[in-house]
């Protein structure tokens, strides 16, 4: 049984991304795995600005990275890239918090053309943080993902969004078994 920590970037409370994290840990939690979910959002604002290294809330999160035997990390697009938010957390942690962990990026986004974002915005700075391996990322439009239900049901997800997000936590449910994960630049 594997341990991933599930990183939401949204600064919004109830995003899409969220709820695609949501139905990931779902998925990972019935495949007999541990989940735990981190909202960048909730951490300190003025201690990841000011960069308070010494911030418990901070030191926590990190010490969360480190327990990790993997991360899916998930974040709306801004302006053909990750959100500003899980940057100022991912700047803050140490130089190389993934080495040795798979790592999923997901992202979601408005149009086909931000899965971009995986590879030119997101997978580089997973690499240089020393990530083991990062599978494949996920990218799902926003349409189709319904919001969370105010009543606490789970946010439904479109068939195509669920069948890409099944075939992502694959890759990262694969790498896991592996042996010795390949290098990141693989995937």
């Amino acid at each position: 049984m594997a341990r991933v920590l599930l990183v939401g970037g949204s600064p919004s409370a109830r995003s899409r991304t969220t709820a695609a994290l949501d139905a990931a840990g779902r998925a990972l939690v019935a495949a007999g795995h541990e989940t735990d979910p981190l909202s960048v959002r909730d951490l300190p604002p003025a201690a990841l600005l000011a960069a308070d290294f010494a911030d418990p809330a901070l030191r926590a999160a990190a010490d969360r990275v480190e327990r990790a035997d993997a991360l899916v990390v998930g974040t709306p697009v801004y302006k053909a890239s990750y959100s500003g938010l899980l940057k100022s957390w991912l700047d803050l942690l140490p130089q190389y918090a993934l080495a040795g962990k798979t790592v999923l990026p997901l992202a979601t986004g408005g149009s086909p053309a931000h899965t971009l974002v995986l590879d030119y915005a997101l997978r580089p700075v997973l690499s240089s943080m020393g990530a083991a391996h990062i599978a494949r990322g996920c990218f799902l439009l926003d349409r189709s993902i319904g919001g969370p239900a105010a009543d606490g049901a789970a946010p439904h997800l479109a068939a195509e969004a669920r069948d890409r997000l099944d075939r992502a936590l694959d890759g990262l449910l694969d790498a896991l078994r592996a042996p010795s994960a390949p290098s990141a630049l693989a995937g």
